[in-house]
Order: structure tokens, then C-alpha cells, then sequence
């Protein structure tokens, strides 16, 4: 029954001592408050993102998983470049589609303009 007793005051001792230097004691008062984790690795604001920049993401942990704000942000990020390639994918596909239909019809002469082949020009060579 003592040694009970005497674990009980030790271990009521040692949490008072905790207690008081997390709260208010030592020299420089109080336990500053914790910065927030925030995103380590954002996506770069100065250049499209690439695979490697995708591939190093890391959000940081929140109580009940991610930052829900820092996975938005980076998801709307990645939407946004990705619509952006899309359309620049789609204009440029139309451009390649304009011209192969123009090549397959052939070069249109301007008016007054006497129009040779060039199967014509190295038919006359030697």
C-alpha cells in the first residue's frame, strides 16, 4: 500500500512539473504557438506544371487528413493548365487538319499567275 501511494505522488509530481513548463514556466514564458503546416512543395506560379512537379507533390497533414485548401488550390491549378493544353492541342490539330486539306488540293495559284508543277519543271531538265 505505500509503494502505491508513493507511485501515485511521483507520478502526480511529474505531471505537475510538465505541466507547469508547458504552460507558464521557464524563462521565456509559454510555449509559442505552432505555425501551421503548410503546402512544402507548391506548384510553380512561373512556368506550366510537368510531370516531375506533379510527382513531387506532397500536401501536408491536417487533423482529419489534408488541407482541404491546399488540395483545391493544386487541383484547380491542374484543371486549369489541363483545359489550356486541350484547347491548344484542339487549335492545333485544326491548324494540321487546314493544312494537310490544303496540300492534298493542291497550291492555289494567284490570279495572272502562269502555275507550273514541279513534276513540269523537272520533266524540262536534262
Amino acid at each position: 500500500m505505500v509503494m502505491f501511494l508513493f507511485l501515485v505522488v511521483a507520478l502526480a509530481v511529474v505531471v505537475g512539473a510538465v505541466t507547469l513548463a508547458v504552460v507558464g514556466g521557464g524563462e521565456n514564458g509559454p510555449l509559442p504557438e505552432a505555425a501551421p503546416e503548410r503546402l512544402r512543395d507548391p506548384l510553380p506560379p512561373d512556368r506550366p506544371v510537368d510531370r516531375a512537379d506533379v510527382e513531387g507533390l506532397r500536401f501536408p497533414l491536417a487533423a482529419r487528413g489534408y488541407r482541404m485548401a491546399d488540395v483545391d488550390d493544386a487541383l484547380g491549378r491542374l484543371g486549369a493548365e489541363l483545359a489550356e493544353r486541350d484547347a491548344r492541342i484542339a487549335d492545333l490539330e485544326s491548324a494540321l487538319a487546314g493544312a494537310r486539306s490544303a496540300a492534298a488540293h493542291g497550291p492555289v495559284p494567284a490570279s495572272g499567275e502562269n502555275h507550273v508543277s514541279m513534276d513540269k519543271r523537272q520533266e524540262d531538265r536534262p
